[in-house]
């Protein structure tokens, strides 16, 4: 005769209780479960009963009365560890066939008590798993047994919900068939995934007395498990029976409160993605600032984890295991040393010099201490080496979350406020490292806002990125400060070099000069002084083209003109003129340039001191002249030396390699030809810079003309 415990009609509360895997976060024990665990860890080859289906004490059924509603089977379940020997019949499993006798099972009780939650997800109705009831370090194979005898309107469709919340996946059976699985059990060791609702739809056993059924579920779970808390393993939740539609509509809700859960983790990968994308583009405004990359590179990494998570709790696409490892091997590790090294290059630390190196170390102690540690690789490592990478784990964190904190002590040191800003955010970031450990020791590390859960983890974070956008705000407030006042520095120096450039034209007795000068930036590096001597009527002419571009060519242009306008007062001889600046740019490090001196005499004689400059053209003709290397490059310069007599109308040009090297859009030289084109006929110097300016500037421009004339003249005062 059966016993039967009648339960009266009811719809229970939707609520949905998720798996302890919460972002697949798996962290080692701390101290006092490791004290316990050393050596005791019975592996998944439990002891398996030989049971038999003898006859034995009457078993004990759930009725269930049902109208359009649906059953929590909370109790009362048989349950044992281990795995179920094969039913050499049926060549089924025998401890899912109904008449095999469990009387001798232990008895759970799946009925939550007031005001449980889960204390990861923070859904209620949550019970603790096998670990808190008497096999502590168990992982593995355990059974779940209940028979139930359901009382319903006839032609009712039945369906079973799994539970929702459960360490780590089964298989479920009713009266000794399949009915579905939550996980594959395809290969030796089943393959998890993050726990999710699933349903099953009952088939009808019309030659069953009274509609009786036995309910059993094969759970699997892995031994990684075990490090995420001292209440894990198995149901977490009760398994819920009653009419499909119902059922259904429970499934959904589940579904729902899962989505839920875990919404802050896509909205946070999305975040913190777009934040890593800004905050690397920000290397291009300063290329010499590394900490922006690195700030760039950690967003980058989270939003990795995060959309890790999300894809993990919603979907199968990818099993837990590898998620895990790609989490707790490979981010983790890099999110601690990332983190180390983003403050140690914020606030511009230089001591210690091995940190760098240290760190590289730590990163691959960490990641090769949580992948043996964690019982990842539990067919390969043994539980007392795993324990002690368990414990290395632990002492890398440790040192890794003493750096970070060292590294803001000393920004607190040397900069004050920005060290005050980050230090929050990053105690919470090293007390975040240890969540599953404070966990065992019972202190919440997870919160919840609207059913949503919120770690420790996402916390530091989400402090991590609002101290930074306020240091990096107050850091744009000093660059644009800073940009300013260069701006204002490199507007004086083009007012200077402005000044120091001689007038477009001119006329002196026997000849007409004009000059044009077109920078390519606001400052240029092309230089030229035209001198007259009233007392002979010579005429000093020096063009030159200094390294380099912007500030630092016009603050040495500056300094090479100064030395011609003192030179030459006294002595305007070309040689010796260029043989002193040489030396004023000795000693400079990379200043170099090429620079042409030209003296003409009353009579047209003129004299040519060349350094590395392009030759001049007479009459539209290149004057041929002996190559030379620029000054500034050698102690004593080997100059090129020439004379040249400029008859009534000569016309003498000087260029700088601005004008030939001036390239249009599809990559074609202005050249030699184009020049001598143009100086054939009578061009004028802005024409002829005009011209190249057009066609594709690419680098300064500055053109001297000199036209012999047959009438002497006063010179313009």
């Amino acid at each position: 005769m059966f016993t039967g415990i009648d339960i009266v009609p009811e719809t229970v509360p939707l609520d949905l209780e998720v798996n302890l895997l919460t972002g697949g976060l798996r962290i080692s024990l701390s101290i006092l479960v490791f004290a316990t665990v050393v050596g005791s860890l019975p592996g998944q080859q439990a002891e398996r009963s030989n049971g038999t289906s003898e006859a034995g004490p009457s078993p004990q059924v759930t009725t269930i009365q049902l109208g359009d509603s649906l059953v929590a089977l909370t109790k009362v379940w048989k349950f044992r560890v281990g795995d179920s020997p094969i039913d050499p019949v049926t060549l089924g499993p025998l401890w899912a066939e109904p008449k095999f006798d469990d009387s001798n099972w232990e008895d759970v009780d799946l009925t939550p008590k007031a005001g449980a939650v889960d204390p990861v997800s923070g859904l209620s109705e949550f019970v603790p798993g096998w670990t808190a009831k008497g096999h502590p370090h168990y992982w593995g194979y355990a059974w779940y047994r209940i028979r139930v005898r359901v009382e319903a309107r006839p032609g009712v469709k039945l369906a079973l919900a799994g539970p929702s919340n459960v360490d780590d996946v089964y298989q479920a059976f009713d009266n000794g068939t399949v009915v579905g699985s939550f996980g594959d059990f395809s290969r030796k060791f089943p393959t998890i995934y993050y726990t999710q609702p699933v349903m099953f739809m009952l088939p009808d056993h019309p030659g069953s007395a009274g509609n009786e059924r036995l309910i059993a579920f094969r759970v699997w779970m892995e031994p990684n498990t075990l490090f995420q808390g001292d209440d894990v393993g198995g149901f977490h939740i009760a398994p819920v029976l009653g009419e499909a539609s119902a059922v259904t509509a429970k499934h959904e809700m589940r579904w729902l409160e899962l989505i839920r859960s875990y919404s802050l983790s896509p909205i946070q990968a999305v975040m913190y993605g777009l934040l890593g994308i800004v905050a690397c583009s920000l290397i291009l405004f300063d290329r010499e600032d590394r900490v922006y990359l690195w700030i760039g590179v950690q967003l980058l990494v989270s939003s990795l984890q995060y959309t890790a998570t999300s894809i993990g709790s919603w979907t199968q696409w990818i099993g837990a295991m590898p998620l895990t490892i790609l989490q707790q091997v490979f981010i983790i590790p890099m999110v601690y040393a990332g983190w180390v090294m983003t403050w140690r290059l914020w606030f511009r630390l230089r001591k210690p010099t091995w940190l760098p190196k240290a760190l590289v170390v730590l990163v691959v102690l960490l990641m090769v201490s949580n992948a043996l540690g964690s019982n990842i690789f539990f067919t390969w490592v043994s539980q007392p080496v795993s324990t002690a990478f368990n414990w290395l784990s632990i002492a890398v964190r440790l040192i890794l979350a003493g750096l970070m904190l060292g590294n803001v002590f000393q920004g607190i040191r040397l900069e004050g406020l920005d060290g005050w800003l980050v230090l929050p955010a990053v105690v919470l970031a090293g007390i975040s490292g240890f969540s599953t450990e404070l966990r065992l020791l019972h202190v919440q590390t997870s919160f919840f806002l609207f059913g949503s859960s919120v770690t420790a983890f996402q916390m530091s974070n989400l402090l991590l990125v609002a101290a930074l956008s306020v240091l990096l705000l107050r850091r744009l407030v000093v660059s644009v400060r800073t940009q300013r006042l260069m701006a204002q520095d490199v507007k004086q120096a083009q007012e200077v070099q402005q000044v120091i450039l001689p007038e477009a034209r001119s006329r002196l007795p026997g000849l007409i000069v004009e000059s044009e000068y077109r920078p390519a930036r606001e400052v240029g590096g092309d230089f030229f002084q035209i001198i007259p001597n009233p007392a002979d009527g010579s005429l000093l002419i020096v063009a030159g083209d200094v390294t380099g571009k912007g500030l630092k060519a016009g603050m040495l242009v500056a300094l090479l003109v100064g030395a011609i306008r003192s030179t030459a007062e006294l002595n305007a001889d070309p040689e010796f003129l260029l043989r002193a600046l040489n030396r004023r740019l000795q000693g400079r490090g990379d200043a170099h340039a090429t620079c042409l001196a030209l003296r003409i005499e009353a009579s047209g004689e003129a004299k040519l001191a060349n350094a590395g400059h392009m030759p001049p053209y007479l009459n539209g003709q290149t004057i041929g002249i002996d190559g030379s290397l620029p000054l500034g490059m050698v102690d004593i310069p080997e100059l090129s030396i020439m004379r040249v007599a400029l008859k009534e109308g000569d016309r003498l040009v000087l260029i700088s390699d601005g004008i030939v090297e001036a390239m249009d859009e599809n990559g074609h030289l202005f050249g030699f030809q184009r020049v001598e084109e143009l100086l054939r006929g009578e061009t004028s110097a802005s024409d002829v810079a005009g011209a190249a300016q057009s066609f594709g500037q690419v680098d300064d421009i500055s053109v001297i003309c000199v036209t012999r004339t047959a009438q002497l003249e006063a010179a313009a005062v």
